[in-house]
């Protein structure tokens, strides 16, 4: 049977003034932990360093929660 179930996902979004770079998957349970979000970071700073040297501003980033309807197969046991 298949039911749809809301998912929780969280992006972390790098944005050079007001386009949007690269957006990635987080997640949402290690997000607290401190570090976590930077490594992520670092790696989007060090893939993008030309870009951001050419554009001379600084990266903003933000974290957005996801809510999405997706479809998940399940098995219902029981009556």
């Amino acid at each position: 049977m298949l039911c749809i179930d809301n998912i929780q996902l969280m992006k972390l979004l790098m944005y050079l003034g007001n386009d949007l770079i690269e957006s990635v998957s987080v997640d949402d349970k290690d997000v607290r932990i401190p570090g976590y979000l930077g490594k992520f970071k670092r790696n989007l700073k060090i893939k993008y360093s030309e870009l951001i040297q050419q554009t001379a501003t600084n990266p903003e980033f933000l974290v957005s929660d996801v809510v999405a309807n997706i479809p998940v197969k399940k098995e219902f046991t029981g009556s």
